[in-house]
This record gives structure tokens, sequence and C-alpha cells, in this order.
């Protein structure tokens, strides 16, 4: 385009129609085609976007919590998969006020969580280009499908930032898909005695004129959904592990008291997972622990999992080894979810049987039975559709496939024995480091790491089967 056509900022059904026309004005200079909405997820068709693949996020931002107003710059490094003539953000809420691919302003519009934006030139195939957003406004805090809050949560002294499965688009424009990863820079200015702590290393932290900059850097790839920002009152703990792994803790004053015995199991928990499941895949570890209220629920950040109040030992377990299955090897689709809470639910059953409670045996065969619940709906729950295959998008982080998940994983076990089954655990976390995977690659990985046994009934029965299966 020329420097004098029009930005489109408007939302409104219109909005594609003036693109089109600014985009016929413009002339033959743009080349490809659209990179598309959407990558066709079988659960969340229009979370991610074709035709790029993003390797850095430079994220820029200022909250003000009492005018509770965002202001971000969100500069995305990515490299052209396709020849592009545009391609599309997710974002939802803010305002835009500008766009520029490779320094050159570009046109952009707005429908729905969509962002389009078209380059002054097309994009090559292999191209890495730089794209800058300008927002501001209000950021949304988005119900999921199941009724949770994710997004830009208000919290009593500042606000937390969740993104699973798609809120990251609540507080920053991106390829918001568990199939694109990235690594990050987050910069966060807030009132002077706030603190903003993110994901990685902190990198700086400095004060000027009544407000605080934090900077962190996340070098390992990172989905979207793993981001996180959290501004607040913190009492922060760092300190490292035997071998060196810096622990960095953050934990809201009103709840030091009731974390502190659980949060001082990190190092124990730490060795026993990398015992378990191999090498820890990230640079540093560590905590957020805020108030009960402000989230409702825990969450496996990358670096440093989001506790809503002080947590107890099974979940700080849960959370810390999804950084092994989840945050380094990320599922490729929604739909493969199981690969993260089974072996997260599995690891629960590990470390009890590790530390004097009920074996993973046990474990499995009083989930079978149906005595592992008290609750009658709870129990008929676990059966309710098959773990690799939940029935809709509301249901992905339901119990089949958290109890069901580790049933799988222990029937593997039986099958092949402790030896080969640590293998397999601890090999496809090494295979899939910092990447993404399905489960027709892990069942393959399964059947090749153990090729004399048949493992095709507990897939037909126990991964992909409706139902409660005949026999444990």
């Amino acid at each position: 385009m020329s420097r004098s056509a029009p930005v489109v900022r408007t939302a409104a059904a219109g909005a594609s129609v003036v693109l089109a026309l600014a985009l016929t004005a413009c002339g033959g200079g743009v080349h490809g085609t659209p990179g598309g909405a959407g990558v066709r997820d079988p659960y969340f068709p229009k979370a991610g976007n074709g035709g790029y693949d993003v390797t850095h996020y430079g994220l820029t931002l200022a909250y003000d919590p009492k005018g509770h107003r965002l202001s971000g710059t969100a500069v995305i490094t990515a490299r052209a998969t396709k020849d592009l003539s545009a391609f599309d953000l997710d974002l939802a809420g803010t305002e835009v006020g500008s766009v520029t691919v490779e320094g050159r302003t570009a046109l952009f519009s707005r429908a729905g969580q969509e962002l389009t934006v078209r380059p002054h030139d097309g994009l090559d195939r292999g191209e890495t280009f730089t794209a800058t957003v300008r927002y501001a406004g209000t950021p949304r805090t988005l119900t999921d499908p199941d009724g949770s809050k994710e997004g830009w949560l208000r919290t009593a002294d500042g606000a937390l930032a969740l993104g699973e499965p798609t809120g990251s688009m609540a507080w920053f424009p991106g390829n918001d898909h568990p199939s694109d990863k990235a690594a990050y820079d987050i910069t966060v200015t807030v009132p002077k005695g706030l603190g903003a702590v993110s994901d990685g290393e902190l990198k700086s932290e400095t004060t000027s004129g009544g407000r605080t900059t934090f900077h962190w850097h996340t070098a390992e790839p990172m989905a979207t959904y793993l981001a996180t920002v959290a501004i607040g009152r913190w009492t922060v703990t760092r300190s490292t592990l035997e071998n060196g792994l810096p622990v960095y803790v953050a934990v809201d004053p009103t709840q030091v008291k009731a974390s502190r015995a659980v949060l001082a199991k990190i190092p124990e928990i730490m060795d026993w997972a990398e015992t378990n499941f191999g090498p820890y895949p990230f640079s540093s570890t560590g905590a957020i622990v805020d108030r009960p209220r402000d989230a409702g629920y825990a969450l496996e950040t990358q670096n440093r999992p989001v506790f809503a109040g002080a947590p107890d030992t099974t979940t700080l377990v849960h959370e810390l080894v999804h950084q092994w299955y989840g945050d380094s090897v990320t599922p490729r689709t929604w739909q493969d979810m199981w690969l993260n809470e089974g072996f997260a639910t599995y690891a629960e059953w590990l470390y009890a049987e590790d530390h004097g409670g009920d074996s993973a045996q046990r474990t499995f065969d009083s989930v079978y039975r149906g005595d592992h619940y008290d609750d009658e709906a709870d129990t008929k729950a676990v059966w309710a559709f098959p773990p690799a295959k939940p029935s809709d998008a509301a249901h992905i982080s339901d119990s089949p496939v958290y109890i069901r998940g580790a049933m799988v994983l222990q029937k593997i076990r039986q099958k092949v024995g402790d030896e080969t089954f640590y293998d397999i655990v601890q090999g496809w976390a090494a295979a899939h480091r910092h990447g993404t995977a399905d489960t027709a690659q892990f069942t393959a990985y399964v059947e090749k790491k153990a090729p004399d046994d048949d493992f095709s009934g507990i897939w037909k029965n126990w991964l992909y089967g409706e139902g409660k299966p005949a026999h444990p």
C-alpha cells in the first residue's frame, strides 16, 4: 500500500469490504495468498493461523491496575511458510492503533478474534519478517467452553494472565495455538510497589518516575497458552537446586504461611521427577502462588506454574511434571490434551507409589472398581468418553482426559514392565523436547520401543474405546 492509504480499524461487518477495496487500490506489487484464519484444530477451529511460523515474541506491556488499562507493543518475528499476501493474528479486545510489517505501515482489519494484516509488499515463502502491533485498552477476561475464566484476570492487587486454551489472545496478538512455539521477551511496567512475574528468567528490574519495569526472557520455545504475567504484591524467594538450576518463587503475602511447607518440597520433587522422566527441559523452575479466588485453578505456565492459593503436594507434583509433558512436549492439537494431563496425573500416582502411598496399580484398580471417588457421578464421569477423543471443546479438561489417560499409561506399564516403561516415558520426553506431538506419534513410539508386544487392545479399548472396558 502507499503511505497515504487508509488504515482500517473497525471490526464492523463492512470491514472486510473496506479492506478488499483498499487492497485493490494498492495494486500489482503484492503477491501470494492470505495465510488463513485458524489451523483447523478439531476443537478450536478459529485458533491459530496459517501461513507462518513465529520464532519470537517481543512484548512490551504497561498496566494500570486502578484504571484497568493495558497498553502494549508486540514485535512478532516469524517465517513465512508460503507466499503471503496477508496473514492473521489472534487478538480479542483492546484497540489496535497501528501495524507495521518490516517497518512499513500495513493495512489491517478486525473481525472477532482475527486481526488480518496486509503487508505493503507480499512475503515470500521462507522469508523471515517482523510485524509490530501497537494496541491499548481494557483487557478482556474470556470464558472457556467449560465455563472457566482465562485471559486477563483482575486480581485483588493487580492482574493474572492465563492462556489455556485460548486466553493469551486477550493480552497479546499472536498465533494462538499450541502447534506454534516461540521464544519470548516480556517487559512489563507497573506502578512502583507492585511486581510483575512472568516465564523464563528475570533479566532486569528498574524503577523510574514511580513505575517499575521488569524484563523476562524465555529462551526455550513456548506455546502461547503457557505464557503468563502475574502482577501484584509478591514475596519473592530465589534459590538454586543442587544441580545449580535457579528457582524463582513468587507468593502473594496472604499465602506465604500456608505455602511454606509445600513449596519447600520443590527441590525434592524436581529431583524425583528428573529420576523418573529425564533431564529437566528448562533453564529455571519455581512457582507463582496467588490468592484462591484470583483464578480458581492451577496452570502449568512454563518455568513456574501458577497456583490459586497454597497447593497441596499432589497438585505441585502435577504442575511441575507438566514441564516435561505439556510444556516441553506440547500437544499438536487440543485433541491430544491427554498427552498433557494423562502424564501429569500418572505422575501423581507414581509419586504416591514412591512415597509410601498406594501403588499406581492399586490406584488404577480403585478407579476401575468405582471406589476411588465418593460421588457416583464422578465415578461414571471417568468413562464418559475416550481420552484421545473428548466429546467437544467443553470437555477437554474432564476426568477421562486426566484419569483414563493415566490408566492408558498404567496399561502400557503392565504390558512392558518397568524397565521398558521408563525407557518409553523418558525417551518420549527426549525425542520431542521443545517440540509438539500428537497421539498417533505417541502410539507409534511405544510400538517402536516394544516391538514384540501387541498394544492394539490398549489403543482400541483404553485410548479410543467408548465406555468402560470389560476387563482391567
